[in-house]
């Protein structure tokens, strides 16, 4: 199922979206991750040792399962943003401060303080405003300056 086609105009500094491309990548600690939710919206998180990182719908910080991700979203596959040479974009710092959010709350709001903030304020270690998967995509464009390519994330010993 492909994910949300709302910004298919590729104008977020996106190269590819999830769902565009098939060729699929070895998950790397501290790369951010995406899956589906019902074709309409996208959820994000931090992957790290096997798991990702995510900020869950009722505010709070845990690290999840692959499956547990994906479970109960309509995607049935998680991506990974990379770069033009499908390398996974991540910074050091990354890993360590979702780590250190695991089992805190966060005043959650699906339009404001929501997953995107979260995973973004992972990468950058700053307050930011993002809000959407649009503006999520926008602030990591500019924060890496490159465009962005969502791979297929390759499972294998994690499924």
């Amino acid at each position: 199922m492909r994910h949300a086609q709302v910004m298919v105009d590729h104008s977020a500094g996106v190269e590819h979206y999830p769902g565009e491309s098939k060729v699929a990548v070895a998950p790397v600690d501290g790369a951010m991750v995406c899956c589906g939710i019902y074709g309409v919206f996208e959820h994000t998180g931090i992957w790290l040792d096997g798991h990702v990182i995510e900020l869950h719908g009722s505010g709070l910080v845990k690290a999840v399962s692959p499956q547990r991700f994906l479970n109960d979203r309509s995607g049935e596959q998680i991506y990974m943003v990379c770069d033009k040479h499908l390398q996974p974009l991540v910074v050091d710092g990354a890993a360590e401060r979702a780590i250190a959010r695991i089992y805190t709350y966060i005043e959650y709001h699906p339009w404001g303080n929501n997953c995107h903030r979260f995973t973004f304020e992972c990468v950058s270690g700053e307050k930011s405003a993002v809000c959407s998967f649009y503006d999520f995509n926008v602030a990591v464009n500019r924060y890496f300056h490159r465009r962005l390519y969502w791979q297929p994330v390759r499972l294998g010993r994690f499924s």
